[in-house]
C-alpha cells in the first residue's frame, strides 16, 4: 500500500513517485533471491546513483539533490519497504559523506565530494571496533603521524559494505583519551588495508558486513578530515543524522510487514469470515498501524527540526528508539497474523522480523538512545 505522504513541494512528490517506480522495478523483483542466496546485488547502487537517490540531502553545488532531510528520509523509507539491506547501505553512504561535507576544507570538498555525491562511488562508515561498540571513546586503532602523512594500524568492525565500498570514513586514535581520536578518508585499495570474511548475519544478508584490518597502511596527510583530536565530535555529529536514517529504514520495514499482514488477513478465512473481520485480529492490525504512523511522525519531527536549524539530537534518539522498537513489534506481530505460515521462509514476514532486530542495535543501541535522552533531561 502506497503511503499517503504530506510533502513540502511538488518536486518532493515527484521524487517519491520516482523512488517508488525504481524500487518496484529494480529492487522488488530480485530482493528475495539475493537475500536467500546471500549474494550482492551488483548494479543496484549504480541505478540508485544515476537517479540521484544517493545524495539527496546535500547541496546541489556539490552534486547533491538539495532536498530537505524530511524528504530524503521518506525516500529512504520507500527503499526500505522494498529492500532493507539496500536502504541501510544508502543511509550509511550518506553518513559517510557527512564528515567531509561538514568538517572538510574547501580544497578537500572540491577534490572528493562531487564524486562521492554523484553516486558513482559508495562509502562506508568505520567507527566501531571489536571491543568498542557503544563506547566509541575506547578505540584502539591508531594513526601515527609520519613525514608523509599517517600510518594506520588496528582493526575496525561491523562495516556495512566492507570490502566493496570505494572509500571508508575511518576514526582512529592519534592521541590519548576521548580527545585523541581523529577522522580520515581512506580510499579502497590502500596498501595495508584488508578485510575479513563477511559476517554470517541474522538478516540484511545481501550487503556484506565485515571487519577491516590496517597493517601499516599509509594515507596522505590531506586525508585527515578536521583537526587532530576532533574525531569524536565529527563522529557524533554524523550519528545524529545516521540515527534518523535508521529510524526511516525501520519504519519502511514495519510498513512492509503491515502491508503484507493486511493483505493476508483480507485473503485468509476462518469460521466463515475473512480473518481481518475478527475483532481480535483486527485490533492487532490496528495497533500495528498506530505504531507505524507514530514512528513515522517521530522521525519526521526530528528531521524538520534539523531542516530548521534547531537542536535535534534528543529528537533523533527518540525517533530511533521509537521507530526501531516499533519495527521489532510490528514485524513480530505480522508473523503472528500469518500463523504457522509466518514461521516459514515462504513469506517475507519471517525475513522482516529477522531484519528488524538489527535496527535496535546499530547506530547506537536503544539502551544508548535512552541514555542520550536521559542525559538531555538532566540538562
Amino acid at each position: 500500500m502506497a503511503v499517503d505522504r504530506l510533502l513540502p513541494t511538488t518536486e518532493a512528490s515527484d521524487l517519491i513517485a520516482l523512488t517508488r517506480d525504481i524500487a518496484d522495478k529494480a529492487l522488488l523483483p530480485i530482493v528475495d533471491r539475493h537475500e536467500k542466496d546471500e549474494t550482492y546485488p551488483g548494479g543496484v547502487f549504480a541505478t540508485l546513483g544515476e537517479a540521484g537517490l544517493l545524495s539527496l540531502p546535500y547541496p546541489e553545488e556539490w552534486g547533491g539533490g538539495g532536498q530537505p532531510y524530511e524528504v530524503y528520509l521518506q525516500v529512504l523509507e520507500e527503499i526500505a519497504a522494498r529492500w532493507a539491506a539496500v536502504a541501510v547501505a544508502v543511509s550509511v553512504h550518506s553518513l559517510s559523506c557527512h564528515p567531509l561535507f561538514a568538517f572538510g576544507t574547501e580544497e578537500q570538498r572540491r577534490r572528493w565530494l562531487p564524486e562521492m555525491l554523484s553516486g558513482s562511488v559508495i562509502g562506508a562508515y568505520s567507527l566501531s571496533e571489536p571491543q568498542a561498540g557503544s563506547d566509541a571513546a575506547a578505540l584502539n586503532c591508531k594513526a601515527v603521524a609520519t613525514d608523509e602523512g599517517y600510518r594506520i594500524n588496528g582493526t575496525k568492525a561491523w562495516i556495512t559494505h566492507g570490502g566493496i565500498a570505494d572509500f571508508y570514513t575511518v576514526f582512529a586514535r592519534t592521541g590519548e583519551g576521548s580527545r585523541g581520536i581523529s577522522c580520515f578518508l581512506v580510499p579502497d585499495g590502500t596498501e595495508g588495508l584488508s578485510f575479513g570474511k563477511p559476517e554470517e548475519k541474522m538478516g540484511l544478508s545481501a550487503v556484506p558486513t565485515t571487519t577491516a584490518h590496517y597493517d601499516n597502511a599509509h594515507i596522505d596527510a590531506d586525508r585527515r578530515i578536521g583537526a587532530e583530536g576532533q574525531g569524536l565530535q565529527i563522529a557524533f555529529s554524523a550519528l545524529d543524522s545516521g540515527r534518523l536514517g535508521i529510524a526511516a529504514v525501520a519504519v519502511g520495514l514495519a510498513q512492509a510487514a503491515l502491508d503484507e499482514a493486511v493483505a493476508y488477513a483480507q485473503e485468509r478465512t476462518a469460521f466463515g469470515r475473512k480473518i481481518i473481520d475478527h475483532q481480535g485480529l483486527g485490533f492487532l492490525l490496528a495497533d500495528m498501524a498506530a505504531a507505524v504512523d507514530s514512528a513515522r511522525a517521530a522521525y519526521l519531527d526530528a528531521a524538520r527540526r534539523r531542516d530548521a536549524g534547531l537542536p535535534y539530537s534528543r529528537n533523533a534518539s527518540v525517533a530511533k528508539l521509537i521507530a526501531t522498537d516499533a519495527a521489532m513489534k510490528v514485524t513480530t506481530d505480522a508473523v503472528q497474523v500469518f500463523g504457522g505460515y509466518g514461521y516459514t521462509r515462504d513469506f517475507r514476514v519471517e525475513r522482516y522480523m529477522r531484519e528488524a532486530k538489527i535496527t535496535q542495535i546499530f547506530e547506537g543501541t536503544n539502551q544508548i538512545q535512552r541514555l542520550v535522552i536521559a542525559r538531555s533531561l538532566a540538562g
